[in-house]
């Protein structure tokens, strides 16, 4: 455990090296649980979320996707249940007056059971945790922390409040109020995108044509004022989600539920993260609009934690927005007949993916770091810290770089960048020995680095060195391009 955060630790402290990940308004000394992407990060968050939305829409034909507004009728999460449901447990300590998710607070001491060699401790702790939120036991939760001494981290006492409800909703004003009270131009910052995309249900299926099965897919941000915010990008406030709607006939959610449950593992797989660092979690107590869920959770440094939910939400939204807004959301099936004839409407079931693209990204960079030591054939010892980001992923595919400032091959080498930046993002340094910038591209995380050298001006051949194995390799200049397309697809 010490490893695994002092490993954490690290990859925090890279991010923000290396152009990744910045605090917010760093220099007003930050917001707590909101951060900044450099200009890495941004590719590399703009890379995986187009890799989601190529796989969701482009190769799916009964798959679209749409980008609905942030700000939505408050009416919206009234229907959706947010404005009287989406609460999370919390209990405050009276001594340092800090907050905590109740959830959040036992999950750190089975941590530390697990660290001190409890299993059973730590097993036990949790099974009975699952029970009593799958109740809304509160008083058993709050008899759970005392029984088991949990001590809050910053005054070190176990002096606690009762536990309560906190609503996770950001809300503001919109427009200006002529009857002077708030509550009558009062809105919400969206607290998922998945709300978009019902209430756009009929507008897609029409305009389209869809047929059932059919999805909907969307990415964007969505805010939530969370209790405690923390594990880096892991839980913040401000995030951003890629979610797809599946709507289906009733009666066939639970056959699509287990469909996407095994597609979203396999997807995460095809991004390069190891099979025995995922799992499924089913969940104990299920959300009000579910009648199945299960999160696909991977091991963090922090420990297994939820990468992407898949839920079968039965009718529930586009039932409840129906009845809100007094607007049919039903879908006429053709395919549905009785004696030749169509039997009429149905509202559909839904069986959705959602996953959090901070989470994924943060999921990217923990695989693919590493800080390496070898010993070299002359016995000396060589050291570099990499990142092993998928190719068809990474922020620069391709480093190009001179082997000197002079002798035309500065020009050699821009010639080929001009080149290769129409099909992909591309990297030039002529500064420092070829090894620093080799070890830089490393950190950086790109899979290619061409050199060219003065051998370059008598045949036309360049060095390609591979970031993962280190190997070196002449070809042609001619090929650069051809060659690297290939291995990025």
């Amino acid at each position: 455990m010490a490893n695994e955060q002092n490993n954490f630790s690290e990859i925090i402290a890279h991010c923000k090296e290396y152009g990744y990940i910045f605090p917010s308004s760093e220099i007003y000394d930050g917001l707590s649980a909101v951060y900044d992407y450099g200009q890495n990060g941004a590719q590399l968050k703009k890379n995986i979320r187009d890799y989601w939305w190529k796989s969701m829409t482009q190769l799916h034909e009964n798959i679209v996707g749409i980008d609905a507004a942030i700000f939505m009728h408050p009416l919206t999460w009234k229907a959706s249940g947010h404005v009287d449901n989406f609460s999370d447990p919390m209990i405050d300590n009276k001594d340092s007056k800090k907050r905590y998710r109740v959830d959040h607070l036992i999950e750190s001491h089975a941590e530390k059971l697990a660290f001190e060699g409890k299993k059973e401790e730590e097993f036990a702790l949790l099974k009975s945790m699952d029970e009593l939120l799958s109740k809304d036991d509160f008083g058993g939760l709050k008899n759970l922390i005392e029984q088991n001494k949990i001590k809050c981290e910053v005054s070190g006492t176990a002096n606690w409040t009762d536990i309560r409800q906190f609503n996770l909703m950001f809300s503001t004003e919109f427009g200006s109020s002529v009857s002077g009270n708030e509550e009558d131009n009062k809105v919400y910052l969206r607290p998922e995108t998945a709300q978009g995309i019902f209430v756009n249900f009929l507008n897609v299926q029409k305009t389209g044509r869809m047929k059932i099965p059919f999805g909907i897919a969307q990415t964007g941000k969505a805010f939530r004022n969370e209790i405690v915010a923390r594990q880096f990008i892991f839980r913040m406030r401000e995030f951003e989600q890629m979610e797809m709607q599946f709507f289906v006939k009733p009666g066939t959610e639970m056959e699509w539920y287990n469909y996407w449950k095994t597609e979203r593992l396999k997807w995460h797989e095809s991004l390069g993260i190891p099979a025995e660092k995922l799992r499924y979690h089913d969940h104990v107590k299920l959300a009000h609009y579910a009648n199945a869920a299960v999160d696909i959770e991977f091991e963090f440094p922090f420990g297994f934690k939820e990468l992407e939910g898949i839920h079968s939400r039965t009718d529930f939204d586009l039932k409840q927005h129906q009845e809100l807004s007094k607007k049919k959301l039903q879908y006429f099936d053709n395919d549905l007949k009785e004696d030749g004839k169509p039997i009429g409407n149905y509202i559909p079931y839904v069986v959705e993916t959602s996953v959090g693209l901070d989470r994924l990204f943060l999921t990217v960079i923990s695989v693919a770091y590493a800080n390496e030591k070898w010993t070299k054939e002359d016995g000396t010892e060589d050291s570099r810290v990499v990142l092993r980001i998928p190719a068809k992923i990474a922020p620069y595919k391709l480093a190009i770089l001179p082997l000197v400032k002079k002798d035309g091959l500065p020009e050699i080498a821009k010639q080929l960048m001009n080149e290769c930046k129409q099909s992909f993002h591309t990297f030039y340094e002529e500064k420092d020995s070829i090894g620093k910038r080799y070890r830089r591209m490393d950190a950086i995380g790109t899979p290619f680095c061409v050199t060219i050298d003065h051998q370059t001006k008598e045949d036309n051949t360049v060095t390609i060195r591979y970031r993962d194995t280190m190997m070196q390799e002449r070809i042609s200049l001619a090929e650069v391009k051809s060659i690297l397309m290939e291995k990025i697809n």
